[in-house]
């Protein structure tokens, strides 16, 4: 097994009386897909804050490959490498694609936008996630929940960040955008990156994950392999089992040898 690249030790985070993380370790290596999954206030978007910089921990320290850093800001996260996708995609409806992947970040020559460069470095990101988009002069309101999914996920590449946070990327899409994004996800693990999953949906976590973490009131409540049945995720959730093991689970997996994309369809609570 890889050495970590991104790790929490001890991480707390308070919200006046509220502690929405409790002395928590995580670790996150390359080539992988960490799901971090729990009941609404488990603490999975305080969790992805804390990684993501837009929450800095009251106690314990995060780690990049096992050296302290300070990620006080998403400025300072994405120079370090770590890049988030949130559930409010801040995508701009009537900017096209190439405007929205580079918006705030854009590409110039001279004194001027270098449309050509930054056209094709949005083709070749696409590309690389296997993007369905048609054409990356159309405005972003003419595209599919999907493909509004893949353009966030592109323009978070831009500065080729090691770990993406990706938090609830299927919610509210239908069968065949979730499916597009399931892909997404696999093929940026093939890149390499570390990707960090926050999902209420099973079937999402047992298609692509090859770790699920559960989170109880801000604690982990257990760490479970990709393929551990819906009914032993709720059981650690709703804290009808103890706590489980790091990369094991409390009780075995229903149905161990089943592919990764046949994982069920049922709703785990956010």
């Amino acid at each position: 097994m890889s050495a970590p690249v991104l790790s929490l030790r001890g991480v707390s985070k308070n919200f006046g009386g509220v502690r929405a993380l409790v002395d928590v370790d995580v670790d996150v290596r390359e080539h992988e897909v960490l799901a971090v999954v729990g009941d609404n206030g488990a603490g999975k978007s305080t969790l992805a804050g804390v990684v993501a910089g837009a929450f800095r921990p009251d106690a314990g320290e995060v780690l990049l490959d096992g050296a302290p850093v300070v990620l006080d800001s998403p400025a300072a996260a994405r120079a370090h490498g770590i890049a988030a996708v949130f559930q409010q995609l801040a995508l701009v409806d009537d900017l096209d694609v190439v405007e929205n992947v580079f918006l705030g970040q854009e590409t110039l020559r001279g004194p001027f936008l270098d449309e050509i460069a930054m056209e094709r470095e949005a083709w070749g990101l696409l590309d690389q996630l296997a993007a369905t988009v048609p054409s990356v002069r159309q405005p972003v309101r003419t595209l599919s929940g999907g493909q509004r999914q893949v353009v966030a996920v592109a323009r978070a590449l831009l500065g080729a960040p090691r770990v993406l946070v990706l938090d609830e990327p299927t919610a509210a899409l239908g069968v065949r955008q979730t499916a597009e994004v399931l892909n997404l996800i696999e093929k940026l693990r093939e890149r390499g990156h570390a990707v960090v999953l926050i999902s209420h949906q099973a079937g999402d976590l047992q298609a692509v994950a090859d770790r699920i973490l559960v989170l109880r009131l801000g604690r982990v409540h257990g760490e479970f392999a990709g393929d551990t049945s819906y009914e032993d995720l709720l059981a650690a959730m709703t804290g009808a089992v103890r706590p489980a093991r790091p990369g094991g689970s409390s009780r075995p997996s229903t149905d161990p040898g089943r592919e990764r994309r046949s994982g069920g369809t049922g709703a785990v609570h956010r």
